[in-house]
């Protein structure tokens, strides 16, 4: 029987429909238990503030404050940096998506993603192992930080790591778990996730996804599908 307690979430959209009905879909998971419901960006900065959810469900355009803006303010609060942020988008080819992943979102979702996909991605999500939606991602960061590359800058920035931490980079950003990047590498799990973790610590990432959208805008990771 897992003892491991349940994965509390926090909705926040504006529409009452999708509250509910993403409500009811998670309370019938032993797992997942929500523990509250924003109406706009500001109420979810508060509630993600004094509830501590594990995960908050944010949707991108709400009233006050928009879904963005609430990841940065969430993102960038003392003693939440365990609070992981799932962003809701209603298309795939939303530039604001990226735009949360640099804010501090660990991953977004689509709207009309079936039942399973959600849940999957909330526990992904809170687990802290992957980006989600790789192949999403990687047509969405392509298309928005083409324009924002430089190869120079790139190089610069990516100076401070190792040749191993940049492979590590590279297999992170293909959506790899630490198992995966252990497999491909022959380390074993722990020291990919050491690898990964220190990746982190030097380019100054909030966590995996982040890195993903730093592989992409250094021009390090070019990806076919």
């Amino acid at each position: 029987m897992n003892s491991a307690p349940p994965i509390r979430v926090l909705l926040a959209d504006d529409e009452r429909l999708v509250r509910s009905g993403f409500k009811v879909l998670l309370d019938l998971e032993d797992d997942i238990t929500v523990v509250g419901e924003a109406t706009n960006g500001v109420e979810a900065v508060e509630l993600a503030r004094t509830r501590r959810p594990d995960v908050v469900l944010m949707d991108i355009r709400m009233p006050q404050l928009d879904g963005i803006r609430a990841t940065g303010r969430i993102a960038g609060t003392d003693g939440l940096e365990q609070v992981k942020i799932l962003v809701l988008t209603t298309y795939d080819t939303d530039e604001n998506v990226f735009e949360a992943l640099q804010a501090g979102a660990s991953g977004f979702l689509l709207k009309d993603a079936g039942p399973a996909e959600l849940l999957h991605a909330i526990r992904v999500i809170a687990a802290g192992d992957a980006l989600l939606a790789p192949r999403i991602t990687r047509r969405l960061i392509d298309q928005f930080t083409a324009q924002r590359r430089a190869a120079k800058s790139g190089e610069d920035r990516l100076a401070v790591l190792t040749a191993r931490e940049r492979e590590v980079l590279t297999l992170v950003a293909r959506g790899m778990s630490n198992d995966e990047i252990g497999a491909a590498l022959f380390l074993s799990p722990a020291t990919a996730r050491t690898h990964v973790s220190r990746t982190m610590g030097k380019l100054g990432a909030r966590d995996r996804a982040q890195l993903v959208a730093i592989a992409y805008q250094t021009g390090l990771s070019q990806f076919t599908e």
